[in-house]
């Protein structure tokens, strides 16, 4: 049989597992040997995904600790019940299918008209919640993924062992190896402790005398060699002490908002935000389909990170570069600044959320209060425009504005950092 193993980033998966749903107030490893003896008594591994059991072999090339490709699938497209999906990946195809929350097919193919042949068979079924296969492929609905970009790098299931004789003869080999290097490390101690001993009464008292006062002498050197020091803790880093300027901060979140705020053909924006290190765009499907968002996204939207929200809605997702930060904090007391905020709103009619809350910072030893004003509007004013609102005060720092695109108003969270 053709090795079932494929290799993902440097890291190898097992293929071809035989899947079967399995109850969940029995053991999982007592339902694996039950199937196994059922089925084929050479499976001798085995995964567990929720109600699931999956079967493998050493013949088939898997090993204990190798994690399902089609367990980790199945954990990576939660919101999907029903997926069909075949990956292209190193002159393979693999297929994961799943219904229901029940995995249906866990296939490798080596030819790409099996593979074909094989996929569009299943497509015929109706219901399928999303569809990924290769582009060349021309299948309706579906959009093409790579394995090194779906798979996060976390596993939901590797394989283990039916039988634990396998696991505890590898524990008493471990034991015994362990034993056998103590021995070997420490062997000239041993010998020491168990070598007879000379009896006290044939030892010379001078010589004794001698050998504790030079003993003595070299702790006295290796304490004033060795000084053992205190542990200095790390410096209390404040939140103000790292805050960007305020302009800046407001272009590069407009910058970046009206990267993300691209026409898509078929496609309905519905918000825009930057928070502190990313902007993000929600769509909402009109007319358009997800192939054709994928190929104008691409074009207008270089670099950015699509995540799909179901057939008719996505999220785009850009990271803000870095940008210089300096220390930055108001001098005057909350209840001032709060008072002078306020005025300040009346007198442009904007009705604030004001909120005053102390943060604690602590590095173990030593601890401060911060006091932080918490400022919450909405406003037709851009972000650049926003922030003169604030040109009087210092400690300011933009942590999130969202453009709404269905009333046109752009919502502001601001903070303030008191004495």
């Amino acid at each position: 049989m053709a090795a079932q193993v494929i290799s993902v980033n440097r890291k190898k998966y097992a293929v071809g597992l035989f899947w079967q749903p399995s109850d969940a107030n029995v053991p999982a490893r007592n339902s694996a040997r039950a199937l196994a003896r059922v089925v084929d008594a050479r499976f001798n591994l085995f995964v567990s995904w929720h109600n699931m059991i999956g079967l493998g072999a050493r013949r088939m090339g898997h090993r204990s600790g190798m994690p399902s490709i089609a367990a980790d699938i199945m954990a990576v497209f939660p919101e999907y019940s029903s997926f069909l999906a075949m990956f292209y990946n190193d002159g393979a195809y693999i297929l994961v299918a799943a219904r229901n929350g029940i995995i249906l097919a866990d296939k490798i193919f080596m030819h790409e008209s099996d593979a074909r042949r094989e996929y569009f068979a299943l497509a015929e079924m109706p219901d399928w919640g999303a569809f990924v296969a290769p582009a060349a492929w021309g299948a309706p609905r579906a959009v093409e993924r790579t394995l090194a970009d779906v798979l996060d790098g976390r596993h939901a299931g590797v394989l283990r062992y039916i039988s634990r004789a396998r696991t505890i003869l590898f524990s008493l080999l471990l034991l015994c190896a362990f034993a056998v290097g103590v021995f070997w490390l420490y062997r000239d101690s041993l010998v020491q402790v168990f070598a007879p001993r000379p009896q006290i009464a044939h030892i010379d008292p001078e010589l004794a005398a001698e050998y504790k006062r030079q003993v003595e002498e070299s702790n006295r050197q290796l304490d004033a060699e060795y000084e053992i020091k205190k542990n200095v803790p790390e410096p209390l880093v404040l939140p103000y002490d790292n805050l960007p300027d305020v302009y800046e901060r407001a272009d590069l979140c407009y910058q970046a908002m009206g990267f993300l705020m691209q026409p898509i053909p078929g496609w309905i924006q519905v918000s825009v935000r930057c928070d502190e290190s990313d902007a993000t765009v929600e769509f909402r499907r009109d007319y358009g389909t997800l192939g054709d968002f994928y190929v104008v996204a691409g074009d207008l939207m270089p670099g950015a990170i699509v995540q799909e929200r179901g057939d008719s809605a996505l999220t785009v997702r850009a990271v803000l570069p870095k940008i210089a930060t300096h220390a930055s904090q108001d001098e005057r007391d909350a209840d001032t600044i709060v008072r002078n905020i306020s005025t300040i709103f009346q007198g442009i009619d904007i009705t604030p959320d004001i909120d005053v809350v102390v943060d604690t910072i602590t590095n173990g030893v030593e601890t401060v209060n911060v006091n932080v004003l918490e400022i919450a509007a909405a406003s037709k004013l851009i972000p650049s425009q926003f922030m003169k609102i604030f040109d009087d005060f210092g400690g300011v720092y933009m942590t999130r504005t969202e453009w709404n695109a269905t009333n046109r108003t752009w919502n502001y969270e601001v903070i303030i950092y008191a004495k």
